[in-house]
């Protein structure tokens, strides 16, 4: 079972906060993490993975441009999305930056794509998804990697 950490990074701090969310994907029996860039995914990404865990910088309370034009891009996709898990993921370079509109906006994506959301664990935050200022520090990579394993676990539940 594929799960996509989709990221846009370009300071690299979204790119480390997906890292570790891959490696929490890892830690589930039968899950396999393909992390890609914006600048790398595909079609076949998307249509493979059971779930979809997708991340990026605040630019102005949303998601990034090039985290938008793929879903934009891979609309004609969307039917096939349906029931696959999706959640989110943020970084910011302040700690009133706009991080939980940002997983909103992909939050809203993936539901129009007929995604089922999943926020983090309560033994992580219990909110919409992780996310942190500036780059990750050990808890925030710890939370990354529950919420890549909370997916990773529900998409291998509904077995989509």
């Amino acid at each position: 079972m594929q799960i996509l950490v989709l990221y846009y990074s370009r300071s690299g701090n979204t790119k480390k906060l997906a890292q570790a969310i891959a490696q929490g994907v890892e830690t589930v029996d039968g899950a396999k993490a393909v992390l890609k860039s914006t600048a790398e995914v595909s079609k076949e990404d998307f249509q493979n993975a059971k779930g979809i865990i997708a991340g990026s910088p605040v630019y102005f309370g949303v998601m990034a441009a090039d985290l938008k034009r793929v879903f934009d891009e891979f609309v004609s996709l969307r039917k096939k999305m349906e029931g696959k898990v999706g959640a989110a993921f943020a970084t910011s370079g302040d700690p009133t930056g706009g991080k939980e509109t940002t997983m909103f906006s992909i939050i809203q994506a993936m539901m129009i794509y007929g995604m089922v959301i999943v926020g983090d664990p309560m033994s992580a935050t219990g909110h919409y998804g992780t996310a942190c200022e500036g780059e990750p520090d050990e808890k925030a990579r710890e939370n990354g990697a529950k919420l890549g394993a909370r997916v990773a676990e529900i998409a291998g539940k509904l077995g989509q």
